[in-house]
């Protein structure tokens, strides 16, 4: 749980401001609590494509206590019901997946809010909550801290985008540039020139809103260029691929310096 019930990291992107990211993807307590102690802003644990659960989730979130990084959450899907149990665990924003339409992002402000503004079940006795002690505080606060992103992947999203931008507590917009390029006949390649002109418009129209502007990147020098463009989030690295890629480089150098080969 933050200090003083506040979120350091949508107070920055409600700013305008730039803060890093990583990826926890590998359902362990132990890798997110190295990437919070490594300093990022915003650790993204991932349960739309990672394996964790919500007692892992806490676990998770329960070994980056102390440090800086806020805990944000791409849920699976836009549910009310696993939205409503992220945040009850202790994340204090949200990427919502998939979403389409104004409809749909309605539906994910919705679910992250409690009554009047939302739909969000209360309940003192949460993590979130502090397990009844002085629950009021959370409860007071959570509409503001909690940060929306929705996820913009498909053909519909982008012709919805206009719509999206204006749907009230949507604070950002996240662009998966993957399924983006896939949904669009690009299966895995959002590098393509036509794709490209369809994220460059998408950023034309996210910065005019004032909304935050979050993706992913390849490498840093990728996330500077996007950076440089105008993004104000961008996950810089994953826990799986960071050591996957560590892994194959000392085992390329094994092989060639150790046996030769």
């Amino acid at each position: 749980m933050l200090e003083r019930n506040c979120n350091p990291a949508a107070e920055a992107l409600r700013a305008g401001k730039k803060i890093s990211s990583a990826w926890v993807q590998a359902a362990s307590p132990i890798t997110a609590e190295i990437l919070a102690e490594a300093g990022f802003d915003v650790l993204l644990i991932d349960m739309e494509h990672g394996p964790g659960d919500i007692m892992v989730l806490m676990a998770q979130i329960q070994a980056m206590k102390g440090e800086k990084a806020v805990p944000f959450v791409r849920a699976s899907w836009n549910d009310f019901v696993q939205i409503k149990r992220i945040l009850d665990a202790g994340a204090y924003g949200l990427v919502v997946p998939y979403v389409c339409s104004a409809a749909e992002a309605q539906a994910a402000v919705k679910a992250a809010k409690y009554p009047p503004e939302g739909i969000r079940g209360i309940a003192g006795s949460t993590r979130a909550a502090h397990y009844g002690y002085n629950s009021l505080e959370y409860f007071d606060t959570a509409n503001q801290d909690i940060f929306v992103f929705v996820q913009i992947e498909t053909p519909g999203a982008v012709g919805n985008i206009d719509e999206i931008l204006r749907v009230p507590g949507v604070d950002g917009i996240f662009i998966g540039p993957m399924d983006l390029a896939t949904t669009h006949g690009f299966r895995g390649k959002p590098g393509t020139p036509a794709m490209q002109e369809i994220i460059r418009d998408l950023e034309k129209k996210i910065k005019a809103s004032g909304k935050a502007l979050a993706t992913v990147c390849n490498n840093f020098a990728d996330a500077k260029e996007k950076y440089e463009r105008g993004y104000n989030m961008i996950t810089l690295i994953s826990d799986t691929t960071a050591l996957g890629k560590v892994a194959r480089e000392e085992m390329g150098k094994f092989r060639k310096d150790i046996l030769g080969e």
